[in-house]
């Protein structure tokens, strides 16, 4: 099972506020990255014995296994929710003068947004999930507005393998082949959306040190 922590990206600056949360948000950006990571590989790995074992004779000890891993994820994903949290509290309370600081701290409350709603999604429906912003950001077709139904593919393949633990029923099988297919395309949409987003803090972090170093 692959493990995964917020890794440290920051370079030597000095120290606005923004740049600091900025830093912060590539750090639990990693944290996204590495949970994507291991859920993808455990994904992978289940498929793999899918396709090699037939019948469901030892299969459900082997999706256990995938349930225990995103467990894990989970876990890290409600500290790092709550961190957010306290992050949109604190940027709540801090009032700073200028138009451009002000554009990127609204840059900045969009961001920690867009975690949030991209680590739900990761989670499952136990997080609260706030889609449209990180759909619009990856330009999905199957997720138009605000309004549509969320389809959450990680999360249905969950359900279908937890039904599959409780019913050991060989029938289940292709379909939760076909869950885990969508969930692992799913997943490397989320990969690509993480990595735009990613680059796009880079190019605010610049920017602010382009104004501070004014």
């Amino acid at each position: 099972m692959a493990s995964f922590h917020a890794r440290s990206n920051s370079l030597p600056s000095r120290q606005h506020p923004i740049t600091s949360q900025i830093e912060e948000n590539l750090n639990r950006l990693s944290t996204a990255k590495d949970a994507l990571l291991q859920t993808k590989e455990s994904t992978q790995e289940l498929q793999s014995t899918l396709r090699r074992r037939r019948g469901v004779e030892g299969l459900a000890s082997e999706v256990r296994k995938h349930l225990t891993s995103r467990k894990a994820v989970k876990k890290a994903i409600c500290k790092a929710l709550k961190n957010l949290k306290n992050m949109e509290n604190k940027q709540n309370k801090e009032c700073e003068n200028g138009d451009v600081i002000t554009i990127l701290r609204e840059v900045e409350a969009v961001t920690v947004s867009v975690l949030e709603s991209v680590l739900s999604f990761i989670s499952g429906p136990e997080a609260e999930s706030k889609l449209s912003r990180w759909s619009k950001l990856m330009h999905q077709k199957r997720v138009n507005s605000a309004e549509d139904e969320i389809n959450n593919e990680i999360a249905s393949a969950d359900a279908t393998l937890r039904s599959f633990i409780k019913s050991e029923n060989a029938k289940h099988i292709e379909n939760v082949q076909n869950e885990l297919q969508n969930s692992e395309e799913c997943i490397q949409d989320l990969e690509q959306g993480i990595e735009t987003l990613y680059r796009r803090l880079i190019k605010a972090r610049v920017t602010v040190l382009n104004i501070v170093d004014c």
